[in-house]
Order: C-alpha cells, then sequence, then structure tokens
C-alpha cells in the first residue's frame, strides 16, 4: 500500500444508518415499538415495504395492534423499555404468541442525531430489529411471573398483619 494510508472497508461518507440498511436482513417481517404513556407507533417492516401506524394504550389498541401486526405475517417484535409502559404492550403480544417478543434497553439502541420523533424511533428499533442487532432484557415467563406476584403479595399480608 504506497502513500502510508490505511484501507478501513468504510466509505466516511455513509452515514451510520445508510451502512446499517445495507446489513444483511435477518428478520424480514419485524416491527419496531416506540411506546409512550399514552401511544405506541408500530413501524412493521416487510418485503412489500414499510406500514407506520399509531395506537393508543387501552387494552382493545392493544389488541387491535396486534392484529394488525398477525395479518401482515410480522413474527419478532422489538419494545423500547420505557418505565413501565412496555408492560401492557408486551403482555398482549406474548398472549397473542408472536415468535419473539424483545423488550430492549434504549441505551442499547442510541438513536441517530437529529430531531427525535416516536416514528423515527419506532423505525429505528425495526431497522435494528430487522438486522438481527438487538438483544432482548431477561423476562421471566409467565409462571415465574405469576409466583413471583403471589410471593410478593403473602409478603405484603404478612407485614400488614404484624
Amino acid at each position: 500500500m504506497s502513500g502510508g494510508g490505511r484501507c478501513t472497508g468504510r466509505d466516511p461518507n455513509r452515514t451510520a444508518v445508510e451502512r446499517i440498511l445495507d446489513m444483511r436482513v435477518i428478520h424480514e417481517r419485524c416491527c419496531g415499538l416506540d411506546v409512550n404513556k399514552k401511544s405506541i407507533t408500530a413501524c412493521l417492516l416487510t418485503p412489500e415495504g414499510k406500514g407506520i401506524l399509531t395506537f393508543s394504550t387501552m387494552t382493545s389498541d392493544l389488541f387491535r395492534m396486534a392484529q394488525w401486526l398477525q395479518e401482515r405475517g410480522c413474527s419478532h417484535v422489538a419494545v423500547e423499555s420505557t418505565s413501565v409502559y412496555w408492560k401492557p404492550p408486551y403482555h398482549v403480544l406474548e398472549f397473542r404468541g408472536f415468535e419473539e417478543v424483545l423488550v430492549v434497553n434504549a441505551l442499547h439502541m442510541k438513536a441517530i442525531p437529529g430531531r427525535k420523533t416516536d416514528v423515527k424511533d419506532a423505525e429505528w428499533i425495526a431497522d435494528l430489529l430487522q438486522h438481527g442487532l438487538l438483544k432482548g432484557s431477561y423476562i421471566p415467563t409467565r409462571k415465574q411471573r405469576e409466583q413471583r406476584e403471589l410471593v410478593r403479595y403473602r409478603r405484603s399480608l404478612i407485614r400488614k398483619r404484624t
């Protein structure tokens, strides 16, 4: 190599998003969910294209969201772990039998710089999931969660009694 330059294999003029979009697709039909207190923005990526919808956090809307995803053949969903707001959509998606539902720490998927919107966040989560770049947090099984709840409830009753 002449000139003392290094070959890094990266085009310095390409953004991080462009490099991610050129990566191999792992999950063809996946969805990223940006969850807030009152709304959920869903970005569904399929070979046919991208679909973005916003749902309320009411139970009926959560089931409508799950139905919308299932009708389009979505198999993998990533939910941003925002406070406790991730729990209702996670439970509905788990109940509806999705192949994989990941709850992902927001710090593990730092968004691209610029204006932050729910739609951009949902798209970013979906892109990362599509390329297999997200690792879900540990969520106990339904049976384990129910047992934990019973133990905590029992403990609170004992405290109240003593």
